[in-house]
């Protein structure tokens, strides 16, 4: 599994957990939304785009933070 730098430099892993284009089903499976098919969480492919969390992940200023069925949290 290749591994990369965001902008941060922190390492994020290239695989289908870390991707924009990933989904939740209500089943638990993931789900490409560019593909169209089910996937593994190590799974990689051409059209891989680092999730906006991940792009954001290490910076100095905190970040928004949205948890399911609460309101969004500011961490600092």
């Amino acid at each position: 599994m290749e591994t990369i730098l965001n902008a941060f430099h922190i390492k994020v892993n290239k695989c289908c957990a870390s991707c924009k284009h990933k989904e939740c089903m209500a089943d638990g499976t993931r789900f490409c939304s560019q593909m169209m098919i089910k996937v593994e969480q190590t799974y990689e492919c051409q059209q891989w785009q680092m999730s906006d969390g991940l792009m954001n992940a290490g910076l100095q200023t905190g970040g928004v933070v949205r948890l399911n069925g609460t309101a969004e949290e500011i961490i600092k």
